[in-house]
């Protein structure tokens, strides 16, 4: 987001509900966002679980993670569970969808977001994130694909690189921790990028 465009939230939301998003965000800090939903479409599809993990002085703080399980508005069927091994009755025990965004928003702050094909987690967010607000989240993002794919051409221009989760993890050396659920993936995505940025492996904390 520009800055006239923040600086304009700021003027109409500064002293409200939302400030926190909308301070300057810390230095040398992130959090890797991922959801598990019930299919691929942000116009028909829903949130089953949201996890976020902040990185902050080279470590991925699982101590300090966001996670919940969101009860999502209609049924989903096998294709789904398969994917992300959520059932219905275990999506039932979740939180509905708006306080579960409204305490991921107050915990977020003005953190800049990491994500894994960060585009589609938050079209998920964005009609929730705005019915809260009133405006689209401001954060600056890093998507991680788009990163590692910069990292491959300029060392490989000659061939495409594979842009998988897995194998971009195997190339970083990181190992893939529960791979479809929304915290195994939000980790995993965090080692990932610290290991990206630094060259050496990261750790958790």
């Amino acid at each position: 987001m520009d800055r006239l465009r923040r600086w304009w939230l700021r003027r109409q939301h500064g002293d409200g509900e939302w400030a926190g998003l909308l301070q300057p965000p810390p230095r040398d800090t992130w959090v890797s966002l991922d959801l598990e939903t019930t299919g691929l479409d942000p116009q028909r599809d829903h949130i089953l679980s949201l996890a976020a993990v902040p990185v902050h002085g080279g470590v991925a703080q699982l101590s300090e993670r966001f996670e919940r399980r969101i009860r999502p508005d209609r049924a989903f069927g096998i294709d789904s569970i398969r994917h992300h091994h959520i059932t219905p009755d275990e999506a039932a025990d979740g939180l509905s969808v708006t306080p579960a965004v409204r305490e991921f928003l107050h915990w977020l702050g003005s953190r800049p977001l990491l994500g894994y094909h960060l585009a589609f987690d938050l079209a998920m967010l964005a009609p929730h994130v705005r019915a809260l607000t009133g405006f689209n989240l401001p954060q600056a993002r890093v998507d991680l694909a788009e990163q590692y794919a910069t990292r491959a051409r300029r060392a490989r221009p000659d061939v495409p690189p594979n842009l998988e989760l897995p194998r971009i993890a195997d190339a970083l050396g990181v190992p893939v921790l529960g791979r479809h659920s929304a915290l195994g993936d939000a980790t995993t995505v965090a080692l990932c990028w610290l290991a990206l940025r630094t060259g050496r492996a990261a750790s958790t904390g």
